[in-house]
């Protein structure tokens, strides 16, 4: 990558971004949780020394549990390189690229800038009535679309077939939480794709890394298995699978094929 462009690049991601905005979209969870750590040490403060101790290790492990998915979090979107696309192949060759994402959009301006001669169309599938996410609301609120970004479907995107060289879902896909309208939704993916195309869907997991960050928050990620399950509804092949952090991994699609 050329510096110039690396530069670009940087000059549209604020310094820690990615853990300021899971505060402040998701900040119910953090009031919830440090409400319910001082309700139990207001509640410990009438009890014996021994039930004491107990209060006081659930407290230590609520807290703890906060600090290490924002430490986490912390690393994955500020510190590990994922916004930096250098694990992006680049041909230079690409006339068509799409980038899709569920109500917030944090790649569309790093993509334009990566992919300078290619014509990026943005899309946004977010549903209201379907994808219910208070933190999508609010993150929609504050930021606003990339220029130019077109509502879709997920059972029609408006795009002629085999029409795209390069299609990204970044942190978006796990939003379709239906199985079989996530399948339909990737069907049309296929459909636009070109025969030489790529996709990349880059998501969290449900396994045990992103179970130790998040605890119980790791059910809203699906798991490799149904991930895998949906692209070879989809006859999708997943040629390969690029681990990031041990909390992030890249699935890179191409049409037909195997899985993995």
């Amino acid at each position: 990558m050329e510096k110039g462009q690396k530069r670009e690049m940087e000059k549209v991601r604020k310094p820690l971004q990615g853990v300021t905005n899971i505060i402040r979209f998701n900040w119910h969870f953090y009031v919830i949780a440090l409400a319910l750590i001082l309700l139990l040490l207001f509640v410990a403060g009438f009890l014996d020394n021994a039930l004491q101790t107990y209060i006081y290790i659930v407290c230590s492990l609520v807290l703890g549990a906060m600090v290490i998915s924002l430490l986490v979090s912390m690393y994955v979107y500020d510190f590990s390189g994922l916004y930096k696309l250098q694990w992006v192949e680049q041909e230079n060759t690409e006339n068509v690229v799409v980038n899709i994402n569920a109500g917030f959009d944090e790649t569309s301006a790093l993509l334009n800038a990566k992919f300078k001669r290619s014509e990026l169309i943005v899309m946004d599938f977010y549903d209201p009535a379907k994808h219910t996410e208070v933190s999508i609301k609010r993150a929609r609120k504050a930021f606003p679309p990339f220029p130019n970004t077109k509502h879709t479907r997920t059972d029609h995107i408006q795009l002629t077939d085999n029409s795209v060289d390069k299609i990204f879902l970044t942190l978006s896909a796990h939003e379709i939480r239906d199985e079989d309208e996530r399948a339909a939704f990737f069907r049309e993916i296929n459909r636009i794709l070109k025969p030489t195309g790529q996709i990349y869907i880059t998501e969290h997991l449900r396994d045990l890394a992103n179970f130790l960050a998040y605890n119980i928050g790791f059910f809203h990620f699906h798991s490799k298995r149904s991930w895998l399950k949906t692209f070879e509804k989809a006859e999708l092949n997943a040629g390969r699978e690029i681990k990031l952090t041990p909390f992030i991994s890249s699935f890179i699609l191409t049409k037909n094929g195997n899985t993995l």
